[in-house]
């Protein structure tokens, strides 16, 4: 299902925790699109977030109450917006 046709909840509360730049607590979240030890890609009330940074993996995921904790090294945390996304697909993104 594309993120466009998913139902977001604009309203819905969202927060994002970084505590020593090694735990990661996001809460707001609907989907995981993609994850690995480099990159997480998680689909949030307010849009697409996408986080790097190394040895990162999912600690504790509950999408019923939207709440996402990833530990590992993060480097950096950014939204997507609808302007590039029309410049290729994410993953094309996510690997230049």
């Amino acid at each position: 299902m594309a993120y466009e046709e998913k139902k977001l909840h604009p309203e819905g509360p969202h927060h994002v925790i970084l505590e020593d730049r090694e735990h990661l607590s996001i809460s707001g979240v609907e989907d995981v699109e993609s994850f690995d030890e480099n990159a997480v890609v998680v689909y949030t009330c307010k849009g697409v977030l996408v986080v790097r940074g190394t040895d990162l993996r999912i600690d504790r995921l509950s999408l019923d109450g939207g709440d996402l904790s990833v530990e590992g090294m993060v480097d950096s945390l950014a939204y997507e917006t609808k302007d590039r996304e029309s410049g290729g697909g994410l993953l094309s993104r996510l690997f230049r």
